[in-house]
């Protein structure tokens, strides 16, 4: 075990030093570390994740924590209003249209799928990952509007769909008859509970951190470690109240981002960790859960990953931007990408450890093939579609090649941007 962890520490290594040529190859860190687990995990035995349930469920949480407080606090406000109407379509309208046509097919193709298992399915796979689609997102050729218009309907739509995540499993518990009779009813209440919760704190401490930095009492060299700690404080403390944790984390970084304003850079520490997390799971994604998960594939799976990446996706974001003043091309390359990614596979990690193996069954291996399948189809396309469409936005008015609002982070690249893009503001 020990040699394995330290196979995983010289591959984030090494890693870290070829990151930036691996770009050229269009290979993302995803994409590297899915490869990595499944030819080092269990089919070769060169790699020995036989990790406790209990350290699984401790990464997924983590990760998922410092993710959704993170994609919530580091967007500008300033930078939303200018298309603002587009991100209710896509999050108001497109999200719940998706999650609904998700939960529908899951119903009527998955075995053993109904009701609440159907929600789970629809609500897991609704949220997209625009690192997954990295080179797209730093391709100047792409005009910045679409850009951003991606990468923040990403950065907000995993946490609008965790708590019809949470509701959806502890229905599956309650009518499984393993838990509680209002085990649903329960979780709403934890629901509303985190959310007033993390509001409160995130504001708090915003104004204490604005406070501290202003009055020289901080600095910003320990302040991303300060708000790194604040994140997982938000979750734990939202546990202890009795309230949802992951809710708390994802309100209080939108209240902390909102209200701290400090540099972005006091960001970027929590971020980096997330990312390094984030790595973490997808190995563990490779290594374990998609071996698992090959053992119980079926055809309707299969069918069903795809009309999640192509149907289930295109149709609703395509319902949603009717009238909103975007040509046909444009409304296809948003609807095609969106990939499934991270917050998919923590949702999957999440309902392994909190359902017993006859329910997670049919969920699972269709979560972990859509992710697969994602990972592979919008890493080859990304770049030529990119390219293709950029060309295409170039001569079109309606689409512009630049923007008057700033550019936003995209999650798993840092503050990496793609020439030719604006600076994010303080």
């Amino acid at each position: 075990m020990d040699s394995s962890y330290s196979l995983v520490l010289l591959l984030l290594f090494l890693w870290c030093l070829c990151a930036r040529r691996m770009e050229r190859f269009e290979l993302t860190a995803p994409a590297a570390f899915v490869l990595l687990g499944l030819l080092l995990g269990e089919g070769t035995g060169v790699l020995d994740l036989a990790l406790p349930h209990e350290t699984v469920k401790v990464l997924a949480e983590i990760t998922l924590v410092w993710v959704l407080f993170t994609d919530a606090a580091r967007l500008s406000f300033r930078a939303l209003r200018p298309e603002l109407g587009l991100y209710v379509r896509l999050l108001g309208i497109g999200l719940p249209l998706c999650v609904g046509l998700g939960a529908l097919l899951a119903a009527v193709l998955l075995p053993g799928v109904s009701g609440w298992a159907a929600l789970y399915v629809g609500a897991a796979l609704a949220p997209t990952d625009a690192a997954l689609g990295a080179t797209m997102m730093v391709n100047p050729v792409v005009p910045a509007r679409i850009r951003r218009l991606i990468n923040v309907e990403s950065g907000l739509n995993d946490g609008i769909a965790t708590p019809l995540v949470v509701l959806a499993l502890a229905g599956v518990t309650a009518a499984e008859h393993t838990g509680p009779p209002d085990s649903a009813g329960h979780a709403v209440g934890q629901l509303a509970l985190g959310a007033a919760y993390g509001a409160v704190l995130g504001l708090a401490a915003g104004w204490l951190l604005r406070t501290a930095l202003r009055g020289s009492w901080a600095t910003e060299d320990f302040a991303g470690a300060g708000v790194l700690a604040l994140a997982l404080l938000g979750y734990t403390s939202a546990l202890a109240l009795g309230g949802n944790g992951f809710v708390a984390a994802f309100v209080a970084g939108l209240a902390f981002g909102s209200a701290h304003g400090a540099p972005q850079r006091v960001l970027l520490y929590v971020e980096q960790s997330a990312s390094l997390v984030s790595v973490l799971v997808w190995l563990v994604f490779g290594a374990l859960l998609l071996p698992e998960s090959f053992d119980h594939l079926t055809w309707q799976a299969g069918l069903y990953a795809v009309l999640s990446l192509t149907v289930i996706r295109m149709v609703p974001v395509a319902l949603c931007l009717l009238g909103s003043g975007l040509d046909a091309r444009t409304v296809l390359f948003v609807g095609w990408f969106g990939p499934r990614g991270l917050a998919s596979i923590i949702f999957g990690l999440l309902a392994v450890e909190e359902l017993t193996p006859a329910d997670t069954r049919p969920l699972v291996p269709v979560v972990a093939l859509t992710v697969l399948l994602s990972v592979l189809a919008h890493g080859l396309t990304s770049v030529p579609l990119a390219n293709r469409y950029g060309k295409a936005a170039a001569a079109r008015p309606t689409v512009p090649a630049a923007a008057a609002a700033d550019e936003l982070p995209v999650r798993g690249l840092g503050h990496r941007r793609g020439r030719g893009s604006r600076p994010t503001g303080p």
